[in-house]
C-alpha cells in the first residue's frame, strides 16, 4: 500500500525484514554505527574532491587516479545502502535518515466505481415506427398521438408524461408552446399556471426559471386534468417536483417540472412532434396575438436549429398566427386552423399546401362532424384525419375503438393506456 512503512505492494507485512534484505545486497560491508557513518561520509566528501582536482592536475596518473576513485565510490555505494536501508545500532536516536518508501509502478485506475443507481427512464425510449412526418403518413394503420404526453394517465406536459408515454409505444408526442415572461418558449397548455402547478398567475407573466421550479404535477390525480376537490392523497407526484416526495425510479424532480420546448424536442429526437401555437391572452382577456407571433418566429428558429423540419407538425387554432409560422420557414408540415378547417368543411376552400394532416374533434358546436362520409371526403382530397377528444367521456377504449371504425387515422388521446 503506497505511503506504509510496513506493508509491501503485495500487502505482505515486511516489518523488521528491510535490514535482512540489505545485509544481503551489502554482504561485504562493515557495520557502522551513526557517528562512524557521518565521519565516513566526510571523508567520503573529502576525497572525491581531492581526486578530482588532482586528475585535472596530473594527467599522467590518471589510470591510477581512476582505480582510486572507484575503490572510494565502491566504498560510497556500502554507505548509502546501509544508510538507506536503515542499517546501525536500532537504538539510535532519531537523527537517523529517514526511510524511504520504493515508488510504486503501479498505475491508478481511471474506471468509475461499479454503482447501483438505475438506468434513467428516457434511456430506456426507443425510436418509434417512423421518424419522419413522411414516414408517419405512411403507416398501414392509426397511429397515436398522446395529447400533452397523455394527461389523464400522466401529469400533463410533463418530461415524465412524455417519457412514459414514449416507453408505451406513442408514435407522436403532442404539445402546446408560448413564451415565458423573458422569451423562453416553454411547453404549456393554458393561459394561467392554475390548473396545474403550485402557484397562480398569468403564465407569460413568469420567467423560465420561474415557471421551471414549480410543481406541474401537484393537482394530477389521473382520469381528469386536475381536480381540485380530492383529498390530500389522491395527489399522487404532488411534492415530487419540490424534493417533499422522491422521484419514481429513473426519473428526478426536473422530470416533473415545465420543461421547454427544446427540452423535449432534444430528449425524443425520433419521435414526431405536433406542436400547437397557443395564443395568450391577457388579465382582462384582450388576445396577445403579437406573443403568439413571436412564440410562432422562435417556434420556427429551433426547428431550424434542432434540424426539425421534416419531424414537426404545427398547427394553431388562429390561422393568422400560421400564416406568420409558414412565412418563416420552408417545408414544416402543418395543420389548418379552425377558420380554415371550418371553410373546408362547409363550402370545400382550398387548404395551405403544406396542410397534410385535419386535427378535430369528434363533436365542433353541438354537431357530430366526424362522420365516415367526412373520413371518405378527407381522404379523397390527400388528408389524413387526426381527432382529438373534447370530452372526457371520449376518452374510453370503446370510443377509440369507434373512431377508428369510421375511419380515423389518428387517435389524439389523453388516456394512451386505453388504446385498443
Amino acid at each position: 500500500m503506497i505511503g506504509s512503512r510496513n506493508v509491501n505492494r503485495t500487502g505482505q507485512d515486511v516489518s523488521g525484514g528491510r535490514t535482512r534484505k540489505c545485509n544481503n545486497v551489502a554482504m561485504s560491508v562493515a557495520t557502522y554505527t551513526t557517528s562512524d557513518m557521518d565521519n565516513k561520509w566526510q571523508s567520503f566528501e573529502t576525497l572525491i574532491i581531492a581526486e578530482v582536482l588532482a586528475g585535472w592536475q596530473d594527467v599522467g596518473v590518471k589510470s591510477t587516479r581512476i582505480r582510486s576513485l572507484t575503490s572510494i565510490l565502491a566504498i560510497g555505494a556500502a554507505l548509502a545502502v546501509a544508510v538507506a536501508c536503515g542499517g546501525g545500532d536500532s537504538s539510535a536516536p532519531a537523527t537517523e535518515a529517514a526511510v524511504t518508501e520504493p515508488a510504486t509502478t503501479d498505475v491508478a485506475s481511471t474506471e468509475a466505481p461499479v454503482t447501483d443507481a438505475p438506468m434513467a427512464a428516457i434511456e430506456r425510449v426507443v425510436a418509434p415506427e417512423a421518424s419522419t412526418v413522411t414516414d408517419l403518413l405512411a403507416l398501414d394503420r392509426p397511429v397515436v398521438i398522446v395529447h400533452a404526453g397523455g394527461d389523464h394517465d400522466y401529469p400533463h406536459s410533463t418530461m415524465y408524461a412524455y417519457t412514459e408515454s414514449a416507453l408505451g409505444g406513442a408514435d407522436v408526442l403532442e404539445m402546446d408552446v408560448m413564451l415565458s415572461a423573458d422569451g423562453v418558449l416553454m411547453v404549456q397548455h393554458d393561459n394561467t399556471v392554475d390548473r396545474l402547478t403550485n402557484d397562480t398567475g398569468l403564465f407569460g407573466s413568469y420567467t423560465a426559471a420561474e415557471l421551471q421550479a414549480m410543481d406541474n404535477a401537484y393537482w394530477f390525480s389521473g382520469g381528469v386534468w386536475s381536480d381540485k376537490s380530492l383529498p390530500e392523497d389522491a395527489y399522487v407526484f404532488r411534492g415530487v417536483r419540490t424534493g417533499d416526495r422522491p422521484a419514481p425510479e429513473g426519473y428526478t424532480a426536473d422530470d416533473f417540472g415545465i420543461p421547454t420546448f427544446e427540452q423535449v424536442a432534444r430528449a425524443f429526437p425520433d419521435h414526431v412532434l405536433d406542436v400547437e401555437i397557443k395564443v395568450p391572452e391577457s388579465e382582462t382577456g384582450e388576445v396577445l396575438l403579437d406573443r403568439a407571433y413571436a412564440a410562432a418566429a422562435e417556434l420556427a428558429r429551433l426547428i431550424e436549429e434542432l434540424d426539425r423540419a421534416d419531424s414537426v407538425i404545427v398547427v394553431s387554432f388562429d390561422d393568422s398566427v400560421l400564416t406568420e409560422f409558414r412565412s418563416l420557414i420552408a417545408d414544416v408540415a402543418t395543420s389548418p386552423g379552425q377558420t380554415s378547417l371550418v371553410n373546408w368543411y362547409l363550402a370545400g376552400t382550398p387548404l395551405d399546401p403544406r396542410d397534410v394532416v385535419m386535427q378535430a374533434p369528434p363533436v365542433y358546436e353541438g354537431i357530430e362532424v366526424l362522420t365516415a362520409d367526412t373520413f371518405a371526403r378527407a381522404h379523397a382530397e390527400g388528408y389524413e384525419v387526426w381527432v382529438w377528444m373534447n370530452d372526457s367521456a371520449q376518452e374510453t377504449t370503446e370510443f377509440y375503438s369507434e373512431i377508428v371504425a369510421r375511419g380515423a387515422d389518428g387517435l389524439l388521446i389523453a388516456r394512451p393506456t386505453a388504446v385498443p
